[in-house]
């Protein structure tokens, strides 16, 4: 269910450290101001208004990154979860447990986008002889990030890591 929608919307940081749900969703968008862009480390940053929105495990840590707003993130892994104004609070899209469900319908801050950025769609992907190369390396990783669901306790025992 997209945005609007009426069932709780669950995410988290990384580590697991901050979890939190969120009873219905507002405007998703992905904002280029420069702001957006350093506090996201990327070319800029997937929001979503959040309405209803609860910390079920921690709570982000906060900086005042102008005179207007202020951005959670979680203090242990460094994830950016919120973008919060007087008006509300917006989440970060890539912290919600189904990201893939919450598109962006507006791109804001366009003043300040990446000029490369229109045309991330037309890179070239690995092809299958330089995935092959990778393939072990890939295959070697073992996630320690926090599932993309919630959970009793994180993180988990040592003999259930996985």
């Amino acid at each position: 269910m997209g945005p609007g929608g009426d069932r709780r919307h669950s995410g988290g940081c990384q580590c697991g450290a901050v979890r939190f749900a969120v009873a219905t969703l507002g405007r998703a968008s992905i904002c280029h101001c420069r702001m957006c862009q350093k506090a996201f480390g990327s070319i800029g940053a997937p929001l979503v208004t959040a309405h209803g929105l609860t910390w079920t495990r921690g709570a982000p840590r906060h900086y005042q990154s102008s005179n207007k707003v202020r951005r959670g993130f979680c203090a242990d892994c460094g994830t950016p979860l919120t973008y919060e104004y007087e008006g509300g609070i917006e989440v970060a899209i890539g912290a919600f447990d189904k990201a893939a469900e919450i598109a962006p319908v507006i791109q804001l801050g366009i003043e300040s986008k990446l000029p490369w950025a229109d045309g991330l769609a037309g890179l070239p992907t690995r092809s299958q002889a330089e995935a092959a190369k990778v393939a072990g390396f890939y295959a070697s990783v073992v996630p320690r990030q926090h599932p993309d669901h919630d959970t009793a306790e994180w993180p988990p025992a040592k003999d259930e890591q996985p």
